[in-house]
């Protein structure tokens, strides 16, 4: 299921729409070169989950931990860019203690963060030269069933 997003804020409504279906022990990972809109996706996400706290890129702490909103269900944001499949570190933050009262949305987390959870939705992001992002979801286990999955 791919989705073309044209602006910033297709992204953030996107997002939007995808926190607002997110429950404690979600697990998405979000794959795509640098530029493609992760960090603003996950703004979205937040948002949708009406958690507090500024969203942004967690590379120089590795996770951000956002409060629960209304929903009631607390955001960990990961950005694994800098572990380099460091599977060691990826434990150190140990994410599956995070993961059971959470939704968990790991960027960069593809080919190590899937072994949190058999059941994971990969949000694949592209950005094409006409600046439009381009995104694949990739449900695996339960997520294969999950509705609703964003519109645009």
């Amino acid at each position: 299921m791919t989705f073309l997003l044209a602006t910033p804020e297709d992204t953030m409504a996107f997002g939007r729409s995808l926190g607002a279906s997110l429950r404690a022990g979600d697990l998405v990972l979000l794959a795509g070169p640098l530029g493609a809109g992760k960090t603003t996706l996950t703004r979205g996400i937040a948002d949708g989950l009406g958690v507090g706290g500024r969203v942004s890129s967690p590379t120089f702490v590795l996770a951000r931990v956002h409060g629960a909103g209304p929903a009631g269900v607390p955001l960990v944001h990961v950005d694994a860019y800098r572990l380099g499949g460091d599977l060691a570190q990826l434990d150190d933050l140990d994410l599956d203690t995070d993961l059971e009262r959470s939704a968990l949305v790991v960027e960069w987390g593809e080919g190590s963060a899937e072994r949190l959870s058999e059941d994971y939705l990969v949000v694949r992001m592209a950005r094409r030269d006409d600046d439009v992002r381009e995104v694949t979801l990739e449900p695996h286990g339960a997520w294969a069933s999950r509705i609703p999955l964003p519109t645009v």
